[in-house]
């Protein structure tokens, strides 16, 4: 699905903050025709903001009823209405509710508080008041989310952090937004944060209760094995066989068909760019990006795949966060997210019979994908509970979960012990 900045007046095409164009279907007739807006789900993840403010602002905005919390993930508008009317009004949504008022930067969270709407900037830092006066911001105040788990697991880990830089004399000045941070400091600093934090998790998975994480065969799963997949090409019609695209399969295979996909392309070209610049930490980020748009898969699901199994080595967690800004382009949906983590399995399948510590990274990696808004709660939880074939064989599928299951089980503790300290902190403004 095509992407557009989230700021379209800007017309840089690598501009960082992207979004999925709105994609509407016209359902019914009569008085009962209706608009579904197919990926409000996405787009409201890529703005921060919740599914139900982009509907009722579309409704305000058309006089139009709207559904606000849909079970099935199908936000509906009565009425018919073009997609290019509803991307204009997603511009004035975004002017209003999502951009800083001082540097235009999307990257802003809202906090509610004294029946005000302030937009905080992660960027810039400024917090701006979002207009009383407009009717969304009526229902905004009326509806307050609630906060996720991911929100309350990362603001602990903050705080912690914050609070063990205090007691060491360093202060917050490893913060990566911090003008006082130490200009060749940066990295170290977030790399410190980060090795606290996975020994954090590690810390206190050890003290929780042990749940056995459940780990069922994939027994609906397609044969994914060589012989078999080539006995499957072997009974496509000829026209098609070239063309045969398997999901989660990159590996180069006998007879027609192997190598000859524009995956195939990207992965062979990123590897002689690493030769030629002697390693693959060499190879630019924006080369890459250039190259899988050249071959029109730069938002493609499988893209991930292949990135994560070429960009990546037995350094990875020295290498995410150089590549971080890269896979955010790409890593879009639920889909991406879970190729992210099927080509990560099977990198570190490749990776452990020359590096055996390879296992022992796995809370680390998932750490810093978390870390960097790569994956999300909901699909690294459930990724978690069932092994499979599909990316790399059952056994070391089953190792690599068990691996993560110190972070899956602070990732699951998290919210209870957030909510304490959420009421303490209230108990102490309210003092104050």
């Amino acid at each position: 699905m095509a992407l557009v900045n989230v700021r379209r007046d800007v017309s840089d095409p690598f501009y960082r903050y992207k979004m999925e164009r709105i994609q509407t279907k016209i359902e019914g007739k009569g008085n009962g025709i209706k608009t579904v807006v197919v990926n409000l789900s996405s787009v409201a993840q890529s703005l921060a903001r919740p599914g139900s403010y982009l509907i009722k602002y579309f409704g305000f905005e058309l006089g139009a009823q709207t559904n606000i919390d849909p079970p099935d993930d199908r936000w509906i508008i009565n009425g018919a209405h073009e997609a290019s009317k509803l991307q204009e009004l997603l511009d004035g949504f975004i002017s209003k509710f999502v951009l800083c008022k001082k540097c235009k930067n999307p990257e802003t969270d809202v906090h509610i508080k004294d029946g005000t709407i302030l937009l905080d900037c992660k960027a810039c830092g400024q917090r701006t008041n979002v207009d009383l006066r407009l009717k969304l911001s009526g229902f905004i105040l009326k509806n307050v989310p609630k906060k996720t788990k991911k929100d309350k697991a990362e603001r602990k880990a903050a705080r912690k952090a914050k609070q063990n830089g205090t007691a060491n004399g360093k202060g917050s000045g490893g913060d990566d937004n911090s003008d006082q941070a130490s200009p060749n400091g940066d990295e170290n600093d977030i790399a410190s944060d980060d090795d606290f934090l996975t020994r954090k998790i590690k810390t206190e998975a050890q003290g929780l209760e042990r749940k056995e994480v459940e780990v069922k065969d994939d027994e609906w799963a397609v044969d994914m094995s060589p012989e078999a997949v080539k006995a499957r090409q072997q009974q496509l019609p000829g026209e098609f066989k070239a063309k045969l695209v398997l999901n989660g399969d990159d590996e180069e295979e006998e007879g027609e068909g192997g190598g000859n996909t524009a995956y195939d392309h990207l992965g062979t070209w990123i590897q002689e760019q690493a030769e030629g610049k002697g390693g693959i930490n060499n190879v630019d980020d924006i080369e890459i990006y250039v190259k899988a748009k050249e071959l029109g898969i730069e938002s493609k699901h499988r893209t991930v795949l292949v990135l994560v199994q070429t960009v990546f080595d037995e350094n990875i967690c020295t290498q995410i966060g150089k590549r971080a800004s890269m896979l955010k382009q790409i890593v879009s949906t639920e889909r991406h997210e879970k190729a992210l983590l099927g080509g990560t399995e099977r990198l570190i399948g490749q990776l452990l019979k020359d590096h055996p510590d390879m296992l022992e990274k796995v809370v680390k990696i998932l750490q810093l994908y978390y870390h960097h808004d790569l994956i999300s709660e909901e699909v690294v939880t459930k990724w978690g509970t069932k092994a499979s074939k599909k990316y790399i064989d059952l056994s070391t599928s089953k190792k690599v979960r068990k691996a993560a299951e110190p972070f899956l089980t602070w990732l699951a503790e998290a919210e209870s012990e957030e909510e304490e300290e959420d009421e303490e902190d209230e108990e102490d403004e309210d003092e104050e």
